[in-house]
C-alpha cells in the first residue's frame, strides 16, 4: 500500500465518547484518515462535527444512506475503503449490511447488533461478500492478554479447569438516565440497548474474554440478574455461573452499580499446574501462579521476545517500563485490521499476529451470551443450555 486507508464513520460526532475513541485508535499508526462521515443524526451536530474534524462539506453526510449511496459512486482513488459504525446498539446492523451490500468492509462497535438474528444476517453477509470486518472487543488488543491466551493454547499450564471473571463498575448507581446523562439514558433504554443492561454492555466483553484467553466455549449458563436502582427498566447487576466445552466451570460477575469502581475488569484462569492473572487496571502485568514454585510476573515490552509470544510483541508498542492502556489496545485493534486490509488490498498473506483480532464470529458469541443469560435467568432450572 501507498497510501492511507480511507474511513468513513457512521455517528460518534462532537461530544460523543466512542466515537473519539475510534478516531485516536484509527490515527495511532498512520495507516488510517477519515474521509467522510455521517456523524449524527441530528443534521446541525452532524454538520458542526464534519466541520471540526476538518472534513468536506460535501463529505459530511446527514444520514448513513446518503454517506454509502454516494460514495459507491466516487472513482476508486477516492472513495472510502471501509465504514466505521460507533452509534448505539439499534442503530448498527443496517448502516453495517448497507457497507457490506455495497462492497465497503466494517468496523463495528460490541455488540454487533441488537439482536441474534440480526448478528447471524451479518455473518451471512460477510461470508458472502468475503469482506472484513472487525469487532471492537477493546480487551483482545491488549498484549498481555495476548500472552495469556497464548499460553493457554501451548498448555503452560495444563488443562483449564475454572474461569474466573468479573467487570464491576459504579457509574449506573444512582437513576444517571433521569439526569441528564445521555450515555446512560440509551445503555438503560430497552429500545436502544437491547434486552439487557449490564449483561449486554459489559458481560459480554467478560464472556468474550473468558473465551478468548482459555480458548473454550461456554455451554451452559445459570444467570441471576438484577435491577438494583429503582425505576430502571434494564438489569444493571448480575452473576453467572458458566459450563465451558472441556468441563471446566466458571463464574462471571458484571455489575454497573459497584459504587466506587471505574473499569475493574478482572480475569483469572486456574489450570492443573497454576494459573494466569490478568486486569486491566495493571494491563501491562500478567500473573503466572504456579502449583509449586513462586508466581512470576510478566510485563509487557516490544523487546521481550525471548519470554513473550510473537502475538504479545507484535501488539507492544514501546520498551517494557512505559505504559500502554486502552486507546493503545483499541489502536492494536485497528492497526491489525488496517494490515490486513491493506494486504488484501496488495493480494499478500497476512500474518496469524495481523489476524487476531475479533470479528463476526465473535459478534455471534456475544449476541447468544445476551439471549441465553436472559433466557437462564427467567427460567426455574438451574441451568440453561448455550444455543447460538
Amino acid at each position: 500500500m501507498n497510501r492511507k486507508l480511507r474511513m468513513g464513520m457512521v455517528g460518534g460526532g462532537k461530544d460523543a465518547f466512542i466515537g473519539a475513541i475510534h478516531r485516536i485508535a484509527a490515527n495511532m499508526d498512520g495507516l488510517v484518515e477519515l474521509s467522510c462521515g455521517a456523524l449524527s443524526i441530528n443534521p446541525e451536530i452532524a454538520r458542526e462535527s464534519g466541520k471540526m474534524l476538518f472534513l468536506p462539506e460535501e463529505r459530511t453526510y446527514l444520514t448513513f444512506e446518503e454517506m454509502i449511496e454516494k460514495e459507491t459512486k466516487l472513482p476508486a482513488d477516492q472513495k472510502i475503503d471501509f465504514v466505521t459504525i460507533v452509534t448505539p446498539n439499534f442503530a448498527h446492523f443496517a448502516p453495517a449490511m448497507m457497507a457490506l451490500d455495497n462492497g465497503f468492509h466494517v468496523v463495528i462497535e460490541k455488540p454487533i447488533a441488537f439482536t441474534l438474528d440480526e448478528a447471524k444476517q451479518l455473518q451471512q453477509k460477510v461470508k458472502e461478500t468475503g469482506l472484513i470486518l472487525l469487532l471492537t472487543h477493546t480487551y483482545a488488543g491488549y498484549p498481555m492478554v495476548k500472552q495469556a491466551k497464548q499460553m493457554i493454547k501451548d498448555n503452560v499450564l495444563g488443562k483449564v479447569r475454572k474461569i474466573w471473571v468479573e467487570y464491576p463498575q459504579g457509574w449506573l448507581s444512582r437513576l444517571s438516565e433521569r439526569e441528564g446523562n445521555a450515555q446512560a439514558a440509551w445503555r438503560t433504554d430497552p429500545k436502544k440497548s437491547g434486552k439487557s443492561g449490564s449483561m449486554g454492555d459489559i458481560g459480554t466483553h467478560a464472556a468474550h474474554l473468558a473465551e478468548y484467553i482459555s480458548g473454550l466455549k461456554i455451554t451452559k449458563v445459570c444467570a441471576d440478574l438484577n435491577i438494583v436502582v429503582e425505576g430502571r427498566q434494564l438489569d444493571d447487576d448480575g452473576n453467572v455461573l458458566l459450563k465451558f466445552d472441556n468441563g471446566a466451570n466458571g463464574v462471571l460477575m458484571a455489575s454497573q452499580v459497584a459504587a466506587g469502581e471505574e473499569n475493574a475488569l478482572k480475569i483469572r484462569v486456574y489450570c492443573e499446574n497454576g494459573g494466569l492473572e490478568w486486569a486491566q487496571h495493571e494491563p501491562n502485568t500478567l500473573l503466572v501462579k504456579w502449583l509449586d514454585r513462586p508466581t512470576e510476573i510478566l510485563r509487557a515490552g516490544a523487546g521481550y521476545t525471548d519470554r513473550l509470544s510473537s502475538y504479545a510483541t507484535h501488539n507492544c508498542r514501546t520498551p517494557g517500563g512505559h505504559p500502554e492502556g486502552y486507546l493503545e489496545a483499541f489502536g492494536n485493534l485497528y492497526r491489525n485490521f488496517a494490515l490486513a486490509l491493506s494486504a488484501r488490498i496488495d493480494g499478500t498473506e497476512a500474518s496469524a499476529e495481523i489476524l487476531d483480532f475479533p470479528s463476526v464470529e465473535e459478534g455471534i458469541r456475544g449476541m447468544a451470551f445476551i439471549d441465553n443469560v436472559v433466557r437462564s435467568n427467567e427460567s426455574t432450572e438451574k441451568w440453561t443450555d448455550y444455543t447460538v
